[in-house]
């Protein structure tokens, strides 16, 4: 019972604060404490807010991008610590690609931001910062969360199954292909999905290596949550939820359905 209770109590303290914000996004007054009646007119102005709008386009396009990319180097390099045993440099390489798990998101941004700017007065590139220098920046955040996601799971399916693929004459490229990458698949889309949701989370690394024009969307929220909290941030907030929820909804059902479906085929002898 006290347990229940405590469960209670914890959920409540996670939850609630997410259940008032959602609910005063319908509120008629600016003030964000005090309710005066039903409406939608933040969700409207949140409709015809272009700087929101515009940083909420931005952070999609840079979050997809920058996900792609840590899906590839981070996948790669996931695979190459699990399957290439002892190689020269092992170490120095797991301790590089593990510095971004541990190290404040300060210091990799400072760190960056240095980095961009050597770069431009070296080769010339990046010419200022903008989206471009921000996507760069998350994929190389997110590369160790991806290649930690596959190592994982490629060290729990082991080399059984690509080994036999040899077995039967299937060439290394192809036991990779039909074998290797299947294996791979549902790590590559957790990790994609992971750093996805990290790049449209991050304010701190994005705030030192972007520039003017390339404002992240959580950067447009911080800035204006210095000013004051608006029902308008609520809308957004809230229908990013209903975004999240329905997603995960999504998710939940067509895995029910395939799991279903592979019972199905399951006769017994």
């Amino acid at each position: 019972m006290r347990l229940g209770a405590w469960l209670i109590a914890c959920y409540a303290f996670l939850y609630a604060p997410i259940a008032f914000l959602i609910v005063f996004s319908f509120n008629d007054s600016r003030l964000v404490t005090e309710w005066s009646g039903f409406s939608t007119r933040w969700y409207a102005t949140l409709w015809h807010d272009p700087a929101l709008i515009d940083a909420a386009l931005l952070s999609l396009r840079i979050a997809a991008v920058s996900a792609t990319i840590a899906c590839i180097v981070g996948g790669t390099a996931g695979f190459a610590l699990a399957r290439f045993g002892r190689f020269p440099g092992r170490g120095v390489f797991e301790a590089a690609l593990a510095a971004p798990l541990v190290m404040p998101e300060v210091i990799t941004g400072l760190s960056l931001l240095l980095l961009f700017v050597a770069l431009e007065q070296w080769i010339g590139w990046p010419a200022g910062r903008g989206a471009g220098t921000v996507t760069f920046a998350h994929a190389s955040v997110s590369v160790a969360y991806v290649a930690v996601v596959v190592r994982g799971r490629l060290a729990d399916t082991g080399e059984t199954l690509e080994q036999a693929a040899m077995d039967l004459y299937a060439p290394p490229w192809k036991a990779f292909a039909l074998v290797t990458l299947p294996l791979m698949a549902p790590a590559l889309v957790a990790g994609w999905l992971l750093a996805f949701t990290l790049s449209m989370d991050d304010v701190v690394v994005a705030s030192f290596t972007s520039g003017p024009g390339a404002s992240t969307l959580p950067m447009v929220v911080f800035s204006m949550t210095r000013l004051g909290t608006t029902p308008e941030i609520y809308a957004l907030a809230t229908v990013i939820v209903a975004v999240v929820a329905t997603v995960l909804l999504a998710v939940a059902a067509a895995s029910r359905r395939w799991g279903g479906r592979g019972r199905g085929v399951v006769r017994p002898v």
